[in-house]
């Protein structure tokens, strides 16, 4: 099983920027996996930032995120993706995508993680 993270970079503070993970993998299921974004900044534990159920009709953000992040996926595609706006220079961090049975905070409850992009927001 791959997850294959993509679309970080450097940006502005007030920018956007989106983010891809794709998974694959010939037994994995990810039609039927929680995907989730985490993220880590220099010295710090990595964090929960969104999450979205099998179906994408259930999601869940961290309150630092909350009305500027927006996970959505396509089953299709077997990619989930993360908007973000309005970014801040605190949301400078490298992203990692995740893929689980529930959607949890808890970064030991996802079984699959791709490599991390990096995300660099200037003041």
């Amino acid at each position: 099983v791959q997850l294959q993270a993509c679309g970080g970079g450097l940006v502005q503070a007030g920018g956007s920027l989106r983010l891809s993970c794709a998974a694959s993998g010939r037994t994995f299921s990810f039609s039927n996996s929680v995907g989730a974004w985490f993220r880590q900044a220099p010295g710090k534990e990595r964090e929960f930032v969104a999450g979205t159920s099998w179906s994408g009709s259930s999601a869940r953000y961290a309150d630092s995120v909350k009305g500027r992040f927006t996970i959505s996926r396509d089953n299709a595609k077997n990619t989930v993706y993360l908007q973000m706006n309005s970014l801040k220079p605190e949301d400078t961090a490298v992203y990692y995508c995740a893929a689980g049975k529930l959607l949890l905070f808890n970064e030991r409850t996802y079984d699959y993680w791709g490599q991390g992009t990096q995300v660099t927001v200037s003041s």
